[in-house]
C-alpha cells in the first residue's frame, strides 16, 4: 500500500551555504537543500516528488546581499550506507550576483580615485604642497576602500576577484606618488644641470673675450689684408655645430625633443603611460574573469 502523506503545516528552515569567492563578485554560487530520513531505510519509507512542478517559489521573492535567483532544480539523492538505502530528495537553488550593485559602490569609485591621483601630472613640479596631498589622499582613500571591501567578506585562503581590482588600484594611486618622487629628484638634477651649464658658457665667454684681446694686442701679423688677419685669428666652427648629430629616429623622439628639461619628460611621458596601462589592465581583468565565469558554467 503507497501512501501520499501531506503534513498541514508549514516549516520555515535558516539553511547555511558554503561558497567558493574565488570569482567574487563575478561568481554564481550553487546552494542544495537536501531532504532526507536517515531514520527509516527506503524499504519503510521513499520520497518522490510531485509531478508537474514540485518546487515553488513565491513571484515578489527578493534576497539580500545583491543576490539574485538565477535557476533552480529538483533531483534525488538517494544514499547508500552500510546500514541500507535511504531516499533523499535535493533541490539545487543558483544564486546570482547582481553585478551593478557591485559596479556603483566598489569598481567606479576605485576608477574615479585612480584617475583622481594622475591630475598631478598636470600640476606644476614645483607645486610640493599640493601633489603631495594630492598624492597622499588618493593613497588613503584608495586603502579605506579596499579595507572596508575586505571587512564585508568573510576572510579567507585565496585570492578574491575583487582582491585583484582593488590592490592594482592601490598599486597606481601608490604608483602615481612614486613619480612625484622621481620627478622631485629629476628636477633637482635638471637645476645643477643647468647651473653647470651656465658657469660654463660664462667662462667660454670670458676666454673668448681674453682670446680678443690678445689678437688685437699682437704686434705680428701673417697678411695685411684685415680679412685674412680676421680669419687667422678666428676659431674653427665644429661641423657638429652645422649638422645636428642626434637626429631623432622617431616621432615619439622627436615629440619628446620640445621638452627639455627630465622632470618635465617624466610627467608628459606619465601622462599617457598611467591611463593607458590602466585601460589595458581593466580589459584583461574583464576579459580573463568573465571567460572565466562562462567557462565554471560549462
Amino acid at each position: 500500500m503507497t501512501t501520499h502523506p501531506l503534513p498541514p503545516l508549514r516549516i520555515s528552515i535558516t539553511c547555511a551555504c558554503s561558497m567558493h569567492l574565488a570569482l567574487f563578485p563575478l561568481d554564481e554560487q550553487t546552494c542544495t537543500l537536501d531532504i532526507a530520513s536517515y531514520g527509516w531505510a527506503k524499504n519503510d519509507l521513499i520520497y518522490v516528488w510531485k509531478e508537474g512542478n514540485p518546487v515553488q517559489l513565491a513571484g515578489n521573492l527578493s534576497l539580500p546581499g545583491g543576490f539574485k535567483l538565477g535557476a533552480f532544480g529538483s533531483r534525488y539523492c538517494d544514499v547508500k550506507t552500510t546500514t541500507g538505502e535511504y531516499s533523499c530528495l535535493r533541490v539545487d537553488l543558483l544564486f546570482a550576483r547582481q553585478l551593478s550593485f557591485f559596479l556603483v559602490t566598489v569598481y567606479v569609485p576605485c576608477s574615479m580615485t585612480v584617475s583622481v591621483s594622475w591630475m598631478s601630472f598636470w600640476l606644476d613640479h614645483k607645486a610640493v604642497p599640493a601633489r603631495v596631498a594630492l598624492g597622499v589622499t588618493t593613497l588613503l582613500a584608495m586603502s579605506t576602500t579596499q579595507a572596508s571591501i575586505q571587512n564585508s567578506l568573510p576572510p579567507v585562503a585565496y585570492t578574491k576577484a575583487i582582491d585583484v581590482w582593488s590592490g592594482v588600484c592601490v598599486f597606481f594611486v601608490f604608483s602615481a606618488l612614486l613619480e612625484y618622487a622621481l620627478v622631485n629628484y629629476a628636477s633637482r638634477s635638471d637645476a645643477q644641470r643647468a647651473a653647470k651649464q651656465k658657469e660654463r658658457k660664462e667662462k667660454e665667454l670670458e676666454l673668448c673675450a681674453f682670446n680678443a684681446e690678445q689678437i688685437e694686442d699682437s704686434s705680428h701679423t701673417h697678411s695685411l689684408d684685415p680679412l685674412l688677419r680676421r680669419m687667422e685669428g678666428a676659431q674653427s666652427v665644429p661641423l657638429t655645430s652645422i649638422i645636428p648629430s642626434n637626429i631623432p629616429s622617431s616621432r615619439i623622439a622627436a615629440w619628446m625633443k620640445n621638452y627639455k628639461f627630465a622632470a618635465k619628460k617624466i610627467d608628459v611621458l606619465s601622462r599617457v603611460c598611467f591611463p593607458s596601462c590602466f585601460f589595458v589592465f581593466s580589459a584583461l581583468y574583464w576579459t580573463y574573469f568573465l571567460n572565466k565565469e562562462q567557462e565554471r558554467k560549462k
